[in-house]
């Protein structure tokens, strides 16, 4: 049984008091622009299997203008389900595979000298693109990584004394294998914590891998990708994403839920004081309210409830939360730290 968790203060809500008739129409709204969401899901079923949960992060991310780092073994499909979303989706994709000799003008481009004119012109590099396939990311060096952090935290790129705004909208989708060791870099905790979303993948059902191997195995296994959605919808539905409605009652437990990763003997949680280093920054709980609401829109809702906090949470917080010396000497990891807290805190 849970325990009584501190009482809060009043707080001015964050969101105008709506009324029923207007959760309504929004609910009535998200049931229309919905209908694109179970298009891609259609689309991408031809080429992806059993990876259901996988491309519904992606969407989350895409929904709510976060970045995704997928973190699983090698086959798993990562790499594939990034290509076929971006193939179903009418917009401009790049694939960077990174590697130890990669450059930063590599992905954001450079000053190149014209002789014609005696003067420098920009080159753009690939991360001038809707989507951005950073294919194991953690095999680069970290002064190729930090090139990232401009352009998935302002959006922008500067090359020279210019800066370039990117399309919208804009996506850095980026893939890591976490069993390999040799010539990877580990990926600076500034960098993890501007990715929205880090999602383990694991491995499908046999019933699934079946089909996976009868597809990969025929002539005609794999059917041609056509896109089925526009950039213009996209950016359409985040809007709707924004404007869909959060209870203060459901703010505050997203607040509960991140405050007692940094101070977890205000909630009881005292066996998780010498295992957590440091925890969720303020970044933490933005984005797990953006993606509660991204996710309640791919459910077809127009209001956020507890579960989707909870369905998100271990995604959105995972790479938050520092652990110690100690966690880790004791093998514990982030997600069983996560299962505590939420036992712990009462959903609303």
């Amino acid at each position: 049984m849970t325990e009584q968790l501190p009482s809060h203060e009043s707080v001015t809500p964050s969101e105008e008091q709506r009324t029923a008739e207007d959760i309504q129409a929004l609910n009535e709204r998200v049931r229309e622009q919905h209908v694109f969401v179970d298009a891609l899901l259609e689309e991408t079923s031809k080429v992806i299997v059993g990876q259901k949960y996988m491309l519904e992060r992606l969407l989350v991310g895409l929904l709510s203008k976060g970045h995704v780092l997928l973190e699983g073994l090698p086959g798993l499909a990562k790499t594939l389900a990034i290509k076929t979303l971006s193939t179903a989706i009418d917009a401009d994709f790049q694939r960077i595979q990174f590697t130890p000799d990669l450059l930063p003008a590599d992905i954001v481009g450079t000053m190149i000298f014209n002789p014609a004119t005696s003067d420098f012109a920009v080159r753009k590099g690939p991360i001038f693109a809707n989507f951005v396939l950073a294919d194991e990311i953690n095999r680069a060096p970290a002064k190729v990584q930090s090139a990232l952090l401009e352009a998935m935290q302002e959006r922008q790129v500067t090359i020279g004394a210019e800066s370039f705004k990117l399309n919208e909208p804009f996506l850095v989708l980026a893939t890591q294998n976490p069993i390999e060791q040799e010539g990877t870099y580990p990926l600076p905790e500034a960098q993890t914590d501007r990715f929205m979303l880090k999602c383990r993948i694991t491995y499908p059902e046999m019933m699934d891998e079946l089909q996976i191997m009868r597809m990969n195995a025929t002539n005609d296994g794999f059917k041609k990708i056509k896109p089925v959605v526009k950039a213009s919808q996209i950016i359409k539905a985040r809007e709707t994403v924004r404007e869909i409605y959060m209870d203060e009652s459901i703010e505050m437990y997203i607040l509960d839920i991140v405050q007692a990763t940094r101070d977890p003997k205000k909630y009881d949680l005292e066996d998780l004081v010498n295992l957590i280093n440091y925890g969720g920054s303020p970044r933490a709980s933005i984005n797990l309210a953006l993606a509660s609401k991204a996710y309640a829109f791919l459910q077809g809702r127009g209001h956020v409830i507890p579960d989707d906090v909870r369905e998100m949470c271990y995604d959105v917080m995972r790479h938050r939360i520092g652990l110690t010396y100690e966690a880790e000497a004791q093998d514990i990891t982030p997600t069983q730290i996560i299962d505590r807290i939420l036992g712990k805190i009462v959903a609303p």
